[in-house]
């Protein structure tokens, strides 16, 4: 009888693996070509509507060739430093963040990487549950598997939330700049990357003081 409870947890886990691999999104067709909307996109449209207000948003993406390398390189320094060493998960920035989370009592897990906020943009909701914590990280081991690192950093820098109906550095910097995203310098670059982490909390229009402050680090980090 044992035995045989003990097969079946064995058979239901197996199953429930195979489903959770079979419900991942296909990836393969992001090395080639650009998504047509995001999870996040959809989102931001949805609240929009709801509001009565027009869903249009301003999305321009250009080729990493049309990026500036120091807006490529602030964003990599200020979102995820080992960016070009890991397979998509920094294995040791989560532990740390964990650790964090249980001294603060949060559920609040961090510590991800460009890969998997790449991930979550693409397919999943901002909602912090164990569940889509797991999603993230497998897709964002998928994303490493068939796309190259240059692909998935040029389809991040293309898709990141900027402010109100902003995705991409290219509208970013036509914004809050009034140019493209090829002429940004490095002190521009380091306050677009300042943006990031929360497009409400560090926007620039609203609190360039402390833009400004988070700028400066990144421009050491640099």
């Amino acid at each position: 009888m044992v035995r045989r409870l003990v097969l079946l947890s064995a058979a239901a886990v197996a199953a429930a693996a195979v489903l959770f691999w079979a419900t991942l999104p296909d990836v393969t067709p992001l090395a080639a070509t650009w998504p047509k909307t995001t999870a996040f996109m959809e989102r931001r449209k949805a609240k929009l509507i709801r509001e009565g207000k027009s869903a249009t948003l301003d999305w321009r993406p250009v080729p990493l060739s049309r990026i500036s390398p120091d807006l490529r390189r602030a964003v990599v320094v200020a979102e995820d430093s080992r960016f070009w060493e890991h397979e998509g998960v920094d294995w040791d920035a989560m532990r740390g963040a964990l650790e964090k989370n249980w001294e603060k009592g949060e559920l609040k897990v961090g510590g991800s990487t460009i890969t998997q906020q790449l991930a979550k943009n693409l397919y999943l909701s901002p909602a912090r549950t164990p569940w889509r914590k797991l999603r993230e990280l497998a897709i964002a081991r998928r994303l490493e598997g068939h796309l190259s690192k240059k692909r998935i950093l040029e389809l991040y820098l293309n898709l990141i939330e900027f402010g109100p109906r902003t995705f991409g550095v290219e509208a970013a910097a036509r914004r809050y700049l009034g140019k493209s995203a090829a002429e940004v310098s490095r002190g521009e670059a380091a306050t677009l990357a300042a943006v990031i982490p929360s497009p409400r909390i560090y926007d620039p229009v609203k609190h360039p003081d402390r833009v400004a402050r988070r700028a400066r680090r990144i421009l050491k980090w640099m």
